[in-house]
C-alpha cells in the first residue's frame, strides 16, 4: 500500500506518469520539464499559470531543476522489476529502466541525466526532447538532421537538400525563423477564430433573446387562438342543436297533421254510416227529424299550408338560418381577430410625374412621357406614390399584382419621407419599409440595410401585413401555400402609409374591400 501510494506521489500531473527530469515552479508543484514547456508554450501571449494550483505569473516562470525529486524518483522506479518505466528510456541504463531526459539525434540515443553530464557537447549532437522515433527528425533522402525550412516548397529539410539536393536555390529559413513566422499566422487565426467565436455567441445571444420574446407572444396567441376556436365550437355545436331541432319539429309537424286527419277521417266514417242509416229508414217522419240535427257535411278544416307539396322539408329556411348563423359566428370570431383588409386608393397628388394613375385609383403604370402634373411638395421626384389614407392603429392586410412590371418596388411609408432626392427611394431611409425587384433579384429593405431574398418569390401576388400596436410589416407571397418571405419590427412614431414604385410596366393593387 505505501508503495501504491508512493507511486502515486511520483507522477506528473500533467502527462499522469513518474517525473521525467522534473522541474518546480516558484509556486511549489514538480512537473516533467518536457511537459510544463509544452503547457507554458501554449500560454504564450496570455498570462502564464501553473496548471496544477493556477497561480498566475507576470512573464515565463523560471523553471528549477527538482534534483531532490529526480533522485527521489530514480531510486524508486529501480526498486520496482516488475514495473516498466513509462516513457523514454535511457539508452545506456542496461541494467535497470531509467527516464531519459533527453535524446541525441546524431547518435540515435536517449539519455539520463547522469549519462547527459558525460555525452558530447560538439555542436553535430542535437539535443531534444526524449523521443523514441528520431528518424522523424532527419531528412528520408540524406538520414540528416532536419535544420532548415524550405518556404517555396513548405518542406523541412537537411543542409545536404539545401546545399546539394532538390531545393538547391530555394528561400530558406532556420526552423526557428519558420516556426516563429507559423507561430505568428497562426495566433492571427485564432483572433480571427475568437472574434468569429464571439460574434457566433453574440448572434446565438441574440436568437436566444428572440426566440424567448416569439415563445411569450406564442404562448399569448396560442390562448387567443385556443380561446377563439372553443367558442367557435360552442356556438357551432348550439347552431347545430338548434338546426337539427328545426328540422325535427318539421318532421314532427307532419305526424300532428297526420293525427288529426286521422281523427277527421274518424269522423266523416261515423257520419257517413248515419247518413247511409237515414237513407235506408221507411219512416219518412224519423228521416226528417234526424237530419234536420246539424249539417251533417259540416267538418272542421285543418290547415297544411306548412307543409310544401311532395313532402319536402323546408330546405330554403332551413338554409337561410345556415347561412344567417354562420355569417354571424364569424363575425364575431373575425371581429375578435380585427385584421381588416385596406381599400387601398392611390394619391395621385404624392405621384411621380413618371406615373401613370388609372381612373379607379388601383394601378400606377410607368409611362415614358411626363403627366404634366404640377411640382408640389408632396409629390415624389422620381416614379413612386402613397395611398391616399394612412393607419395609425389596428392590424390591416392589402395585395398587389406585381406581375406587369421587372422594376418595382411596394411596402409602407411616414408620411413625413423626403420626396427629392435619393433619400426618397421607399427603403432607402428610416421612414420607409419595402421588398423590391431589380435584376431579377428580390429583397426588403430598410434605412439603405438591404436583405437579398435568395429563392426569389413564387407568386406575383404580394400581400402585405400591418399590425401598428405590435410594430410589425410582414410581406407574403401568395402561392399555395402562401410563403412568408419578411417581417420588419420597429416601434412606429407616425401613421403609415401604402407606398409603391415602379420603372417599366405597371403593378395593380388587388386587395381589399
Amino acid at each position: 500500500m505505501a508503495s501504491a501510494d508512493l507511486s502515486e506521489e511520483l507522477k506528473c500531473s500533467v502527462c499522469l506518469t513518474s517525473y521525467t527530469d522534473p522541474v518546480s515552479l516558484r509556486c511549489g508543484h514538480s512537473f516533467c520539464r518536457v511537459c510544463i514547456d509544452r503547457v507554458l508554450d501554449s500560454q504564450e501571449g496570455s498570462d502564464y499559470s501553473c496548471p496544477q494550483c493556477r497561480k498566475r505569473f507576470r512573464s515565463r516562470p523560471t523553471l528549477q531543476k527538482n534534483i531532490a525529486l529526480r533522485n527521489i524518483a530514480g531510486r524508486f522506479l529501480s526498486t520496482q522489476p516488475d514495473q516498466e518505466v513509462a516513457g523514454v528510456r535511457c539508452t545506456y541504463c542496461i541494467h535497470s529502466p531509467v527516464p531519459a531526459v533527453m535524446s541525441c539525434l546524431l547518435c540515435d540515443a536517449s539519455m539520463c541525466d547522469n549519462h547527459l553530464r558525460v555525452h558530447s557537447k560538439a555542436p553535430e549532437h542535437v539535443l531534444c526532447a526524449p523521443t523514441t522515433s528520431p528518424e522523424t527528425r532527419k531528412c528520408s533522402v540524406h538520414k540528416k538532421i532536419l535544420e532548415y525550412y524550405c518556404t517555396e516548397d513548405a518542406a523541412c529539410v537537411c543542409v545536404s537538400c539545401y546545399v546539394i539536393g532538390g531545393h538547391v536555390g530555394h528561400k530558406m529559413m532556420s526552423l526557428n525563423e519558420a516556426s516563429e513566422e507559423k507561430k505568428k499566422k497562426l495566433r492571427n487565426d485564432l483572433q480571427t477564430l475568437m472574434a468569429e467565436t464571439e460574434k457566433a455567441e453574440k448572434r446565438v445571444q441574440s436568437l436566444e433573446e428572440g426566440r424567448r420574446k416569439a415563445q411569450e407572444k406564442a404562448n399569448g396567441e396560442k390562448e387567443r387562438v385556443t380561446a377563439l376556436f372553443r367558442d367557435l365550437r360552442r356556438r357551432l355545436e348550439e347552431l347545430e342543436k338548434r338546426v337539427l331541432s328545426d328540422i325535427m319539429r318539421q318532421v314532427q309537424s307532419y305526424d300532428d297533421i297526420i293525427r288529426q286527419l286521422e281523427i277527421k277521417k274518424e269522423e266523416l266514417s261515423r257520419k257517413m254510416r248515419h247518413i247511409e242509416e237515414l237513407c235506408n229508414m221507411t219512416d219518412p217522419l224519423t228521416v226528417l227529424q234526424e237530419s234536420d240535427t246539424g249539417d251533417l257535411c259540416d267538418t272542421e278544416d285543418i290547415h297544411d299550408e306548412q307543409l310544401h307539396d311532395g313532402g319536402d322539408l323546408d330546405v330554403a329556411g332551413i338554409s337561410h338560418t345556415l347561412h344567417t348563423a354562420i355569417s354571424d359566428i364569424m363575425f364575431g370570431i373575425t371581429g375578435g381577430i380585427s385584421v381588416q383588409p385596406a381599400d387601398i386608393i392611390l394619391d395621385v397628388d404624392t405621384a411621380g410625374n413618371e406615373l401613370h394613375i388609372s381612373d379607379d385609383r388601383k394601378t400606377a403604370s410607368w409611362s415614358h412621357t411626363g403627366q404634366n402634373r404640377p411640382e408640389t411638395p408632396e409629390r415624389f421626384q422620381y416614379s413612386q406614390v402613397l395611398s391616399s389614407w394612412s393607419f395609425s392603429s389596428g392590424r390591416h392586410y392589402w395585395e398587389v399584382d406585381v406581375g406587369g412590371s421587372d422594376y418595382w418596388r411596394v411596402g409602407m411609408c411616414y408620411p413625413s419621407i423626403a420626396r427629392k432626392g435619393g433619400q426618397s427611394w421607399i427603403g432607402y431611409n428610416n421612414k420607409s419599409w419595402c421588398l423590391c425587384r431589380r435584376r431579377n433579384q428580390y429583397s426588403v429593405i430598410h434605412d439603405w440595410k438591404e436583405i437579398r431574398l435568395p429563392d426569389g418569390i413564387p407568386s406575383n401576388r404580394i400581400r402585405l401585413y400591418l399590425d401598428y400596436e405590435a410594430g410589425q410589416i410582414s410581406f407574403y407571397a401568395l402561392c399555395d401555400p402562401i410563403r412568408h418571405l419578411h417581417t420588419f419590427t420597429a416601434t412606429f412614431t407616425e401613421p403609415l402609409h401604402a407606398g409603391l414604385g415602379v420603372v417599366g410596366g405597371c403593378i395593380k393593387i388587388s386587395g381589399g374591400n
